[in-house]
């Protein structure tokens, strides 16, 4: 007999609920809230904390993991550990998106004029924003064909500052987005742009509009991911949280898309773990 109908039998036999609880050790607490099936302290702040977790998450549109729920959650005022919201997350069914590699698109172009690197790997966010900024391409498929999609990043802040699509990789794609950075940013002082070797940066024509701009350029070894890692990594998130969710039937769905998300999330609200789970605006807002 369990302990709860054994109690149960001594109370209906006239005997003191009190003196069986002591014989078997429990509380009357326990009894009565066992009784009453009515959940205990604990479990009424788990259940209130996972409807907050899965707010976060879905808040996240399903792309946050727990590391960063959690640090969500403290900047909510919500005092937890991250191994409970790990728990609670799994008892939910929710998890993070994970980063997918992605396919090599640089064409180097060998009679290029030699630029030097003048980043060295070095992308952490120590230095001002609008000193150095990184860019790469990338490309969605689309039912209408290849869109690409060209990137400027400030390295200190994480945030996008530039980029343009176009259903081309001519030269044309990059110089946008790198007018529109320098449109939107002003920058006061000489800024440093990284790319790889790909034949649109290296081009006469970039090299023009970038000294125009005042922009110095700046570029990393042919092959070598990891000396443009930020770019590379900005586009594996954009395509594990967002391009790869669906299939997109046009150039104009995944531009509006992309836009949504650049400008209205991953810029204003996304935390990454490289700005102490900040987004850029919030890290940007803390430098000014």
């Amino acid at each position: 007999m369990s302990v709860h109908p054994f109690i149960e039998a001594e109370k209906q036999g006239g005997h003191s609920v009190k003196r069986a609880c002591e014989l078997l050790g429990v509380s009357r607490a326990a009894f009565y809230a066992r009784r009453s099936a009515m959940p205990g302290p604990r479990a009424m702040r788990d259940a209130q904390l996972a409807e907050r977790i899965a707010e976060v998450h879905a808040r996240s549109r399903g792309s946050y993991g727990a590391p960063r729920v959690h640090a969500q959650l403290q900047r909510d005022g919500q005092q937890c550990g991250r191994r409970r919201v790990a728990r609670l997350m799994r008892a939910l069914g929710l998890t993070g998106r994970h980063r997918r590699r992605r396919r090599q698109t640089t064409i180097p172009d060998p009679n290029a004029e030699a630029r030097p690197d003048l980043i060295g790997r070095d992308f952490t966010p120590d230095a001002a924003v609008d000193t150095r900024w990184c860019g790469d391409i990338t490309y969605i498929p689309t039912e209408e064909g290849w869109l690409y999609l060209a990137t400027v990043i400030d390295i200190a802040s994480r945030r996008v500052v530039g980029w343009a699509t176009a259903d081309h990789l001519r030269t044309d794609l990059v110089a946008e987005a790198l007018r529109q950075a320098c449109a939107r940013r002003r920058p006061t002082r000489p800024v440093i742009f990284h790319s790889d070797r790909g034949c649109q940066y290296t081009s006469a024509a970039y090299a023009a509009l970038a000294e125009r701009l005042g922009v110095r350029l700046s570029v990393g070894r042919t092959g070598q991911c990891w000396d443009n890692a930020l770019a590379e990594s900005f586009f594996a998130t954009l395509k594990g949280e967002l391009l790869e969710a669906q299939s997109w039937p046009t150039h104009a769905a995944a531009r509006s898309a992309i836009f949504e998300f650049i400008e209205g999330w991953y810029n204003l609200h996304r935390l990454h773990s490289s700005l102490g789970y900040r987004s850029p605006a919030d890290f940007e807002a803390t430098a000014a």
